[in-house]
């Protein structure tokens, strides 16, 4: 082959036809899209950068989930598991994520059509077109992506046609600071700040057994990991909970009457009890600005009231949300909102001042639309930093999205979804509330793809 034959201009089908769709991420909603596209038989490939499916739930699988089955299973992948013989779980059950896991998500893994198609282990790095950079745009659509891939093995590169991306946030915690800024001195506390919804009362006992722990954020996340705190504390000595948060008063994470999800709406009344009888420690009204190391204990030093306060603790338990990591993106041409950095026609529908996690109207592919055709955002990154997430959500989001690579414009544009009513999420996200506090999905909105 001449170097005149490979500047031949080539037809879009001659690029693109036989490409299979790239899904990063073999959460439930990369499932979900996997599901969808097999029953049209589109081609398709998941990419996991984790050991197994679903990894960032397993991380948090000793969490009880607040949505009930009926509200966890996508249509699609229902419908292929059912021929197999698969039953649903009870509808109003409350799984845990490790059973979410291995009821659902595993089963549906292992489905022929899928399991051949997931690569676990296989962390994306950087997404592009064939030989075109985000500057170059002559003739753009017509060019594969390439998605580069560490294996652990080594660098390599896949072509796809399009791609979705529903690699989540779980991995991208926010900074315990308010400026959003990692505080100065984190690294040298790094050893004693734990990820969201620890394993308090399980696998993780031991190291916060007679120990002081600071827990930081305003959501269900930080909710959770202090009941389960107060409750260590009922058989082990010395064991403390104190809950740091920035707001001028505690926020409430779901004590709302009118809430759908009733396990949810339990969460702020217990808080609260727990706050009131002195078994946990609120320190409001507190800005973190930098973190201290004495000794074997963390030192957050915060603005509080205009002067400078210190809470000291022996483990720090980082609940602040999540943010999308869009490093990987920096070749595709996004077009996120300023704030929230979600797509921009998706941002007024989501935004937590706005909207609760039940009132978000229904989207798909029109409202996940980028600059860059064939690419999307689906689940939880697609939410950019605001958690009014629901798995539901999700499915929807990715049906509209297959149809639409399907050239199904009909389906791809009738978007619906019947969601609980969770009135409580408006309420306790105001402006002066943390971004990412969470008030939908299971414990954490962001850890669901």
């Amino acid at each position: 082959m001449t170097l005149a034959d490979l500047m031949i201009p080539t037809r879009r089908d001659d690029r693109l036809d036989g490409l299979p769709v790239a899904i990063i991420g073999a959460g439930p909603i990369g499932l979900a899209a996997a599901a969808n596209l097999a029953e049209r038989g589109i081609p398709f490939e998941i990419l996991e950068a984790g050991d197994g499916v679903a990894d960032s739930i397993r991380a948090w699988g000793h969490t009880r989930l607040f949505s009930p089955w009926r509200h966890l299973v996508d249509p699609a992948s229902r419908r292929l598991l059912e021929a197999t013989g698969w039953r649903h779980p009870r509808e109003d059950g409350l799984p845990t994520g490790a059973e979410l896991i291995d009821e659902y998500l595993l089963p549906l893994a292992a489905l022929p059509g899928i399991a051949e198609h997931i690569t676990t282990g296989a962390e994306v790095i950087a997404v592009s077109r064939d030989g075109m950079d985000r500057t170059r745009t002559t003739d753009r659509e017509h060019a594969p992506f390439v998605l580069r891939i560490d294996d652990r093995g080594g660098l390599r590169e896949v072509r796809a046609r399009a791609v979705i991306d529903a690699s989540g946030t779980y991995r991208t915690p926010n900074s315990l600071a308010s400026s959003g800024l990692d505080p100065l001195g984190v690294e040298e506390v790094r050893d004693l700040v734990a990820h969201a919804l620890p394993d308090v009362l399980g696998t993780e006992r031991d190291r916060f057994a007679g120990r002081r722990t600071l827990v930081v954020g305003a959501g269900h996340s930080a909710a959770n990991t202090l009941l389960k705190l107060a409750e260590l504390a009922e058989t082990e000595s010395g064991t403390t909970a104190t809950w740091v948060i920035r707001n001028p008063s505690a926020v409430r994470v779901g004590s709302s009457a009118d809430d759908g999800l009733p396990a949810r709406a339990s969460i702020g009344g217990r808080l609260d009890r727990l706050v009131a009888q002195g078994r946990v420690r609120l320190v409001d009204r507190f800005e973190i600005v930098r973190v201290r190391r004495d000794g074997d204990r963390a030192t957050l030093i915060g603005s509080r009231d205009g002067t400078l306060e210190e809470v000291t603790g022996d483990l720090v338990v980082n609940a602040t949300g999540f943010r999308p990591d869009l490093r990987m993106l920096r070749e595709i041409r996004l077009d996120l909102d300023d704030i929230v950095e979600a797509p921009r026609r998706l941002a007024p529908l989501i935004d937590p001042n706005l909207h609760s996690c039940g009132t978000v109207p229904p989207h798909g592919f029109a409202e996940l639309a980028h600059p860059e055709p064939g690419f999307f955002l689906a689940g939880m990154k697609s939410y950019g930093r605001a958690p009014t997430f629901l798995l539901a959500t999700g499915y929807e989001q990715v049906r509209s999205i297959v149809a639409h690579l399907s050239g199904d414009r009909a389906a791809a544009a009738n978007v619906e979804l019947a969601l609980p009513q969770t009135g409580v999420c408006s309420s306790s996200l105001t402006d002066t509330a943390p971004p990412g506090s969470s008030c939908c999905g299971a414990t954490s909105a962001s850890s669901c793809d």
